[in-house]
């Protein structure tokens, strides 16, 4: 499992970065899967990645409400702690934890490759995703 970014790359250049790393199944983490790059929303991305032999997913229970994204870009202030914070108890809110619990078991028999639109992960709540997916993972090796 890995995290990818769309920002600055075309859509023939997203499935090229997906095929050399294995993924075969895309979970597409924006709260709306809309997007004024061309071949980024929902159902043009989906046909693409289908032709490429990509399954995609879209988790909106996964997503950044709108309000909370701008401080992502700010990683080491008060603001960008705050909307990390903001966002870390969304997911252990019910739907957003059960997103997770499902995007973990695909994990478990599939490449996934969660999608979200900024290329640098630090600045994107994809990060946060990945780390809370990694942890259900571990939490139920453990049990």
């Amino acid at each position: 499992m890995f995290g990818i970014g769309y920002e600055g790359l075309t859509v023939d250049d997203l499935v090229s970065r997906l095929r050399l790393r294995g993924a075969d199944v895309v979970v597409d983490v924006r709260l709306n899967a809309l997007s004024r790059k061309k071949g980024y929303s929902k159902r043009a991305l989906a046909e693409a990645l289908e032709v490429a032999g990509i399954r995609y997913v879209h988790e909106r229970r996964l997503g950044n409400p709108k309000d909370n994204r701008s401080a992502y870009s700010e990683v080491a202030t008060s603001e960008g702690d705050g909307a990390r914070a903001r966002f870390r108890q969304l997911l252990e809110d019910g739907a957003a934890a059960s997103a997770i619990q499902e995007v973990a078991e695909l994990s478990k028999h599939h490449t996934v490759a969660l999608l979200c639109y900024e290329s640098a992960e630090e600045h994107c709540h994809r990060q946060q995703v990945l780390d809370a997916v990694r942890e259900a993972l571990t939490s139920s090796v453990a049990v």
